[in-house]
């Protein structure tokens, strides 16, 4: 059995990593609550969004656009969006799992420095590499977003995806693969931006009366860019709160562990001071008795 001694060494150690983990769990709640509200804060610009594109594609007979040519698929462009930084639970290593399925017949653009290191270490095709704050500015993500369409567009990747841990509660987090070029299914992209369950768009008489200048053609071209960088823009912001449910989860349960190991450790570090007593009682009972 260790001394009392040692176990006082070790009760100290769990009190200060118990210590650090609250303190982790509260940063990291801190931090999701603000994510999660701008996660969700996308959404009615999205709605309305897909109410515009709507409007705009019901009044185009044959549309015809770079982002909607589908072409046959040599090499697909993955941008993958992971942390800066580990303590997030599998949160990494579940991106990670889908990135070797990929591994062979894709190029790969990063968003944090886990993802880049696993794409180094693995000696996978990398494009670029870039860093984008918990703020997630819109024109840095617009500046990934141009950078892989130029590479689209120059024939270097057939396809442009979003590899990104979706949040979809505190407690799960999944990691999910977004199409964003080419676009074919324009009904399917409008029920993306619109969601799930919105009900299906109905052109009224006042989007009839509506007046599209300069054309509908000249709108749908810069509609469509916007659609990628919100989508690109949107996942990057769920990916943020997934990362900090995910170690906020990750901190909590190691708290937990702390306190259940400090209450064993208590436990023993009480027999043990009460053995070391009761062994002194008998050595002193026992020279009294060898004394008398």
């Amino acid at each position: 059995m260790p001394s009392t001694k040692e176990i006082r060494t070790r009760i100290k150690s769990v009190k200060n990593t118990r210590q650090i983990t609250k303190a982790m769990e509260l940063v990291a709640a801190s931090k999701m609550k603000k994510a999660q509200q701008q996660a969700s804060s996308g959404q009615p610009y999205a709605a309305l969004l897909a109410e515009v594109l709507a409007n705009v594609t019901g009044r185009i007979d044959g549309v015809e656009h770079p982002f909607l040519e589908e072409r046959e698929v040599k090499k697909r462009g993955i941008l993958v969006v992971t942390t800066d930084r580990g303590l997030c639970g599998p949160l990494n290593s579940n991106l990670f799992r889908e990135i070797l399925k990929l591994k062979n017949d894709a190029k790969f653009v990063t968003i944090g420095r886990k993802g880049l290191q696993f794409v180094s270490r693995n000696k996978l095709d990398l494009l670029a590499e870039f860093s984008v704050p918990d703020a997630v500015p819109y024109l840095q993500v617009k500046q990934i977003v141009e950078f892989m369409v130029e590479k689209y567009n120059a024939g270097e990747i057939d396809t442009i995806e979003i590899l990104y841990p979706r949040f979809v509660n505190t407690l799960v987090q999944q990691a999910s693969i977004a199409k964003l070029l080419p676009i074919v299914d324009l009904d399917a992209m409008i029920t993306g931006l619109r969601g799930k369950d919105a009900a299906p768009y109905q052109p009224t008489k006042d989007d009839r009366m509506f007046k599209c200048e300069p054309d509908p053609v000249s709108i749908l071209s810069n509609l469509l860019p916007l659609f990628v960088n919100r989508e690109a823009h949107q996942a990057i912001l769920s990916s943020r709160a997934s990362e900090h449910s995910a170690r906020m989860v990750a901190m909590k349960t190691a708290k937990d562990n702390a306190s259940n190991l400090l209450d064993s450790l208590t436990l023993q570090y009480n027999k043990a001071r009460q053995a070391a007593i009761t062994q002194e009682i008998l050595e002193i009972a026992a020279a009294t008795s060898a004394n008398g």
